[in-house]
């Protein structure tokens, strides 16, 4: 073979290989993006050091960031969170893509840096620190990472929402101050966010999207379906969250792994429990701050958020059942609580139905479903938390919803004021239907109006610390007494739900005073 007849078949060799090399590298890249392994795209919007470091140093920044992440597991191994964070931070720079640094660095500063603080506001500053750098930063560079917006939410739910650190209620209040200024310091309307028609309007839509990073069209969405919500609380927070990373899961599926919709899915349904729980605020001008009372009207589609759950998560799947039923048992009794009967009565038989053969109370194999009603059970409820034999305690419980009554008044919640004052009833009555009449001298309960005239002179009486003079004459008013001599100053004392526990015995004694003066 001539030299050049050799040349040309080589260079054929070489074309046929650089074609089939070509094919093949195409295939790879396409497998490389759905599995998510690779960033072709460069940096948007990135600062200067960002995008010199992405750029210039190529792949040594893999080197450097790695021997940045060990020395950063070290420093965390050695309770160094401080020097943990300033590592931490050289590596998103160096590898803004890296899921995981961003994940140990908010939990590094919500949590761990967070209570090396004494101060309440040192704290809350590292709080927010935390879930910013995953909403503002993290999210920029990873915007279709399911774990960053599983990690988000997490601090609203359980950082902010939960009571395990004891600066808890200043995080809610800072967070509800934050949020009362994009919502105009009154109840959240997000009609007026979508369509804005006032310059006041557009600026505080405007605040929601560039500083919070939120949607309001995606949020009134997220309103419908899961709500509705308290948007000054942190829980409805964490299910925009959620919410947010199933979307993003909808549109990229073959990079979703189904462990991480589960972890969303609960996310959503547990912040949706305790919406119900205490999702709502009501205004207590006397104290001038908020009450947390339930959120009633999110019951069906927290229940439908457990249903669903459990049948995607299938190895949960009693777990979450189980969940479900101490739900729907809270549901009817707050429903009760709340004097709406027919919704606790529609409850009671869904829970019947739905789990027939559970015993209602805890240590009881014999309350079944079939054996009571909704009224009962309610009642019942009382009583398991309060010994059903110890008059002490039934009196205490009592008095303390008959007060738990009177603030609901106060505070203008009429339905929950009936609610109480008629599950405190209808408990003496249970109780003193169980008593043998041979039995009724020693443990019996004084007539249920000697228990509510107790339980309003502690309310009433003028050195009572927990209720000002402003609340008493409400309270005065609505009961049409008349009115109490005004005094020249206000006290100092701070309002609140009247505890059971405070002053039962005397509260026992001035009650069975007034039985037998009569």
């Amino acid at each position: 073979m001539s030299g050049k007849l050799k040349k040309v078949v080589l260079l054929l060799m070489a074309a046929l290989l650089l074609v089939g090399v070509s094919r093949i590298q195409q295939a790879m890249n396409r497998d490389r993006a759905r599995l998510g392994i690779t960033r072709t795209e460069p940096l948007k919007n990135a600062p200067p050091v960002l995008a010199f470091t992405t750029v210039a140093l190529g792949g040594f920044r893999g080197l450097i960031s790695n021997a940045l992440w060990m020395r950063a597991t070290d420093l965390q191994d050695e309770d160094k969170f401080f020097e943990m964070a300033q590592l931490a931070d050289w590596i998103t720079k160096l590898e803004p893509t890296y899921v995981q640094v961003w994940l140990v660095q908010a939990w590094n500063m919500a949590y761990n840096i967070s209570v090396k603080f004494k101060d309440w506001p040192d704290r809350w500053r590292w709080v927010k620190r935390g879930f910013e750098l995953l909403r503002d930063d993290g999210l920029a560079y990873n915007p279709n990472e399911l774990l960053i917006y599983r990690e988000l939410g997490w601090i609203f739910q359980h950082k902010m929402g939960q009571n395990l650190d004891d600066a808890h209620m200043y995080y809610k209040q800072q967070w509800a101050n934050e949020m009362s200024v994009v919502f105009a310091k009154k109840k959240p309307d997000l009609e007026e966010l979508v369509n804005p028609r006032t310059e006041d309007q557009t600026n505080r839509a405007k605040l929601l999207i560039e500083k919070y990073k939120m949607d309001p069209k995606f949020m009134k969405e997220v309103n419908d379906k899961y709500g509705p919500l308290e948007w000054r609380l942190p829980e409805a927070h964490a299910i925009y969250w959620g919410a947010k990373g199933l979307e993003v899961a909808a549109k990229n599926p073959a990079k979703v792994k189904q462990d991480d919709l589960i972890t969303l899915r609960r996310l959503i349904y547990q912040s949706m429990l305790v919406s119900f729980q205490r999702g709502q605020l009501v205004e207590n001008p006397y104290a001038k701050s908020f009450e947390f009372v339930p959120n009633l009207d999110i019951i069906p589609k927290v229940s439908f958020a457990y249903e669903q759950a459990a049948e995607e998560d299938r190895n949960n799947h009693d777990h979450i059942l189980k969940a479900h039923r101490n739900f729907l048992r809270d549901a009817v009794y707050f429903l009760y609580e709340a004097n709406r009967l027919r919704d606790s009565d529609y409850w009671y038989k869904y829970l019947a139905a739905k789990y027939p053969d559970k015993p209602l109370i805890d240590g009881d194999p014999k309350s079944l479903p079939g054996t009571m009603n909704y009224e009962g059970y309610s009642v019942r409820k009382v009583q398991e938390d309060v010994r059903e034999t110890d008059p002490k305690r039934i009196i205490s419980a009592i008095i303390g919803m008959i007060q738990h009554a009177y603030t609901e008044l106060i505070l203008g919640q009429d339905e929950r004021y009936a609610g109480y004052m008629m599950l405190a009833k209808k408990t003496r009555d249970t109780y003193e239907s169980q008593i043998p009449k041979s039995r009724e001298e020693p443990i019996g309960l004084p007539p249920f109006e000697d228990l509510v005239r107790v339980a309003r002179d502690q309310m009433l009486a003028v050195e009572n610390p927990r209720l000002p003079y402003e609340a008493r004459a409400v309270l005065r008013s609505k009961l049409g007494m008349e009115k109490e001599p005004a005094i020249p100053a206000a006290t100092n004392g701070v309002p609140g739900r009247a505890s059971a526990a405070v002053g039962t015995t005397n509260a026992v004694q001035q009650a069975k005073t007034a039985a037998k003066s009569d």
